[in-house]
Parts: C-alpha cells; structure tokens; sequence
C-alpha cells in the first residue's frame, strides 16, 4: 500500500476526524472508503457517456424504434400478453 499527503482545509479535517471518530475508524481508512467510492462514481459516469455516446451514434444512424411499438410495448406490461420490447429495424 502506497502513500500519499494531502493538504485538507481545516473545516474538511475536522469532519473527518468527526467522521472516523464515530465510525471507530481511522481518518486513512475513512479517506481510503471515499476515494474508492468517488472512483467507482466516475467509473460509472464514464460508461454511462460512452453508452450515451453511442446512443447518439446509432440515432444518426437511424437505428430508432417507432414511437407507436414503444408505447404498444409500454401498455402490454402487466398485461396477460406482455410484449418483447421492440428493436430498431436496421
């Protein structure tokens, strides 16, 4: 395990040190537990682009799904004859 200094505002040290005192835990462990929280967040953030991305891409490609099956999927849900969800046609 690596390690790193780094130069807290005085109002974050002190939520911190609340933090890891009510938590029995050290200010190390607690930071170690955000970080790696914030990582996982931004990790997520990225896919969600890159897929938002793509998204986009497929649209101007005209890999769309008419508004009519949508909504006709959308009303079968909880029905007896509940439909697959509709696919682009290209």
């Amino acid at each position: 395990m690596s390690v790193t200094t780094v130069r807290l505002q005085a109002e974050v040290e002190q939520h911190l040190e609340a933090i890891a005192g009510r938590l029995h835990r050290s200010k190390g462990w607690v930071i170690n537990q955000a970080l790696s929280e914030y990582i996982e967040k931004q990790q997520l953030e990225q896919e969600r682009w890159k897929q938002t991305l793509e998204a986009m891409e497929s649209a101007a490609q005209g890999k769309v799904v008419d508004a009519r099956e949508v909504h006709s999927w959308l009303n079968s849900w909880g029905t007896d004859n509940e439909q697959d969800a509709p696919r682009s046609g290209k």
